[in-house]
């Protein structure tokens, strides 16, 4: 459902989800924006301090262009974010605290270790980020999903990581245990954030026009997460 501002000359200059009208979900919806703008510049700069590890120019150019798109993100959502009447640094700061914490605590020892991150710790994020999608109004359901869309990281990471286990059969044992614990870090500065911020665990719970998830289907989401990060460690070669 939808309002709608008329123009003078009939037509519909917005329309405007009922759920917006919600001013809680409107708060959710402008924290789950900040939250994910922020988690762009942090893999932008991660990347590119990745980029400084690359073994070869080859490899250096992907990950740069990777960065690139990464970054390239950021400016539709901030401005939906003003949109929706918010200011974009300050709805990205509550989240900088949280996902600092988890590059400070996953900072990558080596190039293969960065890869690993890139691929599997950016495809937690935009898995969950992809669950809570189906509950946000169309509008910016669809803007999520855009955002996420993989920038190359997929194909470049498996080959990569497919070839140096290929050489060295010992390294994927250390890279399973990395992707275990990228997955253990992530997991807890997620419920960190959802416990300081109300407004997104109140998203889950559904509102005006709008579903809601309860215990059990909370539960099926994480199960489905954890399923997906598995996949993509079997996708890289790696035993999870």
């Amino acid at each position: 459902m939808t309002a709608s501002t008329g123009g003078p000359d009939g037509s519909t200059e917005q329309d405007v989800p009922l759920a917006l009208e919600d001013a809680a979900y409107r708060e959710a919806v402008i924290d789950l924006l900040g939250a994910i703008s922020y988690g762009e510049i942090s893999a932008f700069e991660r990347l590119v301090e990745d980029g400084t590890l690359a073994p070869s120019l080859e490899d250096k150019v992907a990950v740069a262009t990777m960065a690139t798109a990464e970054f390239a993100r950021v400016a539709g959502l901030h401005a939906r974010i003003a949109e929706l009447g918010a200011d974009p640094f300050a709805a990205m700061a509550p989240f900088r605290e949280a996902i600092d914490r988890f590059h400070a605590h996953t900072a990558p020892a080596d190039w293969f270790e960065g890869l690993i991150k890139a691929y599997v710790g950016d495809g937690l994020a935009d898995d969950f980020y992809r669950e809570i999608a189906a509950y946000l109004d169309a509008t910016t359901r669809d803007l999520v999903l855009a955002s996420l869309e993989d920038t190359g990281h997929a194909a470049f990471v498996v080959d990569r990581v497919r070839a140096a286990i290929a050489a060295d059969p010992r390294l994927g044992g250390r890279l399973a245990l990395w992707g275990r614990r990228l997955m253990g870090e992530a997991l807890t500065q997620a419920q960190r954030v959802a416990a300081e911020r109300d407004a997104l665990s109140a998203l889950l719970a559904g509102g005006v026009d709008r579903p809601g998830l309860d215990l059990a289907a909370i539960g099926r989401m994480f199960a489905r997460l954890t399923e997906r990060h598995a996949e993509r460690m079997a996708e890289l070669g790696l035993a999870h």
